[in-house]
């Protein structure tokens, strides 16, 4: 525990935002001084109104004792301790001196004024000695414990003096020694009660600041490790009212600057998708709960895990979203990093002989063989070598660090012109491809790299279309608001299933013979270098994929 607490008494509270322990030591000590002066200021109103009580209860009351020798003596005496209380009050709000000096000035003066007071009363009957008791006990709480035996012994000896004083000086008055000197052991008594007390609230104080330290130097903590949680940590209570949330969670749920401000915000809000599911996990009271679930809001796919606080929702929940597509994103990009590492090591030996290979076959060819037979192997050995090399280079181009040099594309103009050296260079037909043309748009894309996306989305949709006339529609639009450009490629073949759809972005996940498997997931990769998107969509008449890009033009409509 010591070292524990060493630990935290040493963390630098600027850089990690851990408590240091001597501020706070130093911040308790004055909020407790300024404690012990507002009651130092209220037990001076207590001496104004026992003062005014004691001159009102001795003239209104003729069977007291007070006042009973010397009335005038009394009732002087007791204005002038309110008075006295009066001024205290006064340099007690001035702070007039230390705490421990206006204390013990204070307490004499009680010792005093109420030692004339008890003579002026004819003794000990009038039982104002009592009222020396509770300044004592006041005085060593506010002081904590500090010279209370001493007032207690000062208040004795004032008390047996003024017995003695008033036997020689009242007639017919016998000393009462037994009686003050048991007042005496009362007032020793409640000193040492009072100096306890002190020393267990103190000690009560100090381990209360130490917990305090240490419950905010946890609570700092967490919110650092929540903070830096690979997941996004939503917090909620009984309501839905989200307490708490790190930066992941708000980037996940794209919170602008105003919801990340408002602190009441409700998980309804934010996650109307996951209402009912909650709803129906409180029903059945269920410990731990995992969902996957598309956002709403990011069109993001997360999986929710729900877990109550303690055994119930009455103490609320926290909600753990982990980003599915991020961990997709990690997993490939280790299988990447080590098919790179693999491909890098045998492309040249792949490479070489592929090139001797073709070499060959290219000199054979140019020995002008007569036989047709011999034509038709020399190829097959090109048009085999030149797909084996065409394998090694898409495998080359997943682990490179694909750069961007985007340019202003005129969309329409674009894909008329890529159209023609498609179909030229894939000996298709022309009619075979609809262009459903829209407003004319501008984009920013690399012309390579768009030229290779729709190359390939062009080549998969011709291979799977009917090949027919119009069996393949480009569809050139804009969305609701015209801030993005979409380009849908659809082909009239059989429509992709779920399952399929899920995997066709994938590396090496091909449905064509003598694929790669490549093709989509290099065309999705160039999107996003272009701050593009390319989805798949569902179409119960083919398959359809669509580009999204960001409308250029947007700015100057």
């Amino acid at each position: 525990m010591s070292n524990h607490k060493s630990l935290l008494r040493y963390q630098n509270a600027d850089q990690s935002g851990i408590i240091h322990s001597s501020p706070n030591s130093e911040t308790s000590e004055r909020d407790c001084t300024e404690q012990h002066w507002r009651f130092l200021y209220y037990f001076n109103v207590y001496r104004l109104l026992i003062g005014c009580s004691l001159i009102l209860i001795s003239w209104k009351f003729d069977q007291t004792n007070l006042g009973a020798y010397r009335y005038l003596l009394f009732v002087y005496t007791a204005a002038a301790y309110a008075i006295f209380g009066c001024l205290c009050m006064l340099l007690t709000r001035l702070r007039f001196s230390n705490l421990d000096r206006q204390l013990s000035f204070q307490l004499v003066g009680d010792i005093l004024f109420f030692s004339i007071m008890l003579y002026a009363s004819g003794g000990l009957q009038s039982g104002l000695g009592g009222l020396v008791m509770i300044s004592l006990a006041i005085a060593g709480l506010i002081s904590q414990g500090r010279m209370a035996l001493f007032f207690a012994s000062i208040a004795t000896i004032s008390l047996l003096l003024q017995e003695v004083y008033a036997s020689i000086t009242i007639d017919f008055y016998s000393a009462q020694y037994s009686q003050a000197s048991l007042l005496g052991m009362a007032y020793f008594a409640v000193a040492w009660l009072a100096h306890q007390l002190a020393k267990n609230t103190v000690r009560s104080e100090k381990l209360a600041t130490e917990r305090g330290i240490d419950l905010a130097n946890m609570s700092q903590v967490n919110q650092l490790i929540i903070q830096e949680l690979p997941e996004g940590i939503l917090v909620i209570d009984e309501d839905g009212n989200i307490r708490q949330r790190n930066a992941l969670a708000e980037t996940m749920l794209n919170l602008d600057s105003a919801n990340k401000q408002n602190d009441s915000l409700k998980v309804s809000e934010l996650l109307p998708e996951f209402v009912d599911l909650l709803s129906g996990w409180q029903k059945q009271s269920m410990i731990e709960h995992t969902e996957i679930l598309r956002i709403s809001c990011t069109n993001a796919l997360v999986h929710v895990r729900w877990v109550p606080i303690q055994s119930s929702m009455r103490n609320g929940a926290v909600i753990f979203l982990e980003d599915m597509g991020r961990m997709e994103a990690q997993l490939q990009q280790l299988k990447l990093a080590a098919l790179g590492r693999l491909t890098t090591n045998i492309a040249h030996e792949i490479r070489n002989p592929l090139s001797a290979i073709n070499h060959a076959a290219e000199l054979l060819q140019e020995e002008g063989v007569e036989n047709n037979i011999g034509t038709r192997l020399v190829n097959i050995i090109c048009d085999n070598t030149r797909r084996l090399n065409k394998i090694v280079q898409d495998i080359l181009q997943l682990h490179q660090a694909r750069v961007s040099n985007p340019s202003i594309i005129n969309v329409h103009h674009f894909i008329e012109k890529f159209l023609e050296q498609f179909c030229l260079s894939e000996k298709t037909d022309r009619n075979r491809f609809n262009f459903i043309e829209g407003d004319d748009r501008q984009i920013s894309f690399d012309q390579d790299q768009l030229n290779q996306v729709l190359w390939n989305l062009c080549s998969n949709a011709l291979r799977h279309s009917t090949k027919q006339e119009n069996s393949i529609q480009i569809k050139l639009s804009t969305d609701t608001q015209k801030i993005h450009v979409i380009l849908d490629i659809i082909n009239d073949g059989p429509p992709l299933d779920l399952q399929k759809s899920k995997q066709a972005f994938e590396p090496f996940y091909t449905t064509a013979p003598g694929g790669t498997g490549l093709g989509l997931f290099i065309a999705r990769e160039l999107c996003e270098t272009n701050q593009a998107t390319l989805e798949f969509v569902e179409n119960p008449d083919g398959t359809q994929f669509r580009i999204k890009c960001k409308n250029i033009m947007t700015s100057y409509e």
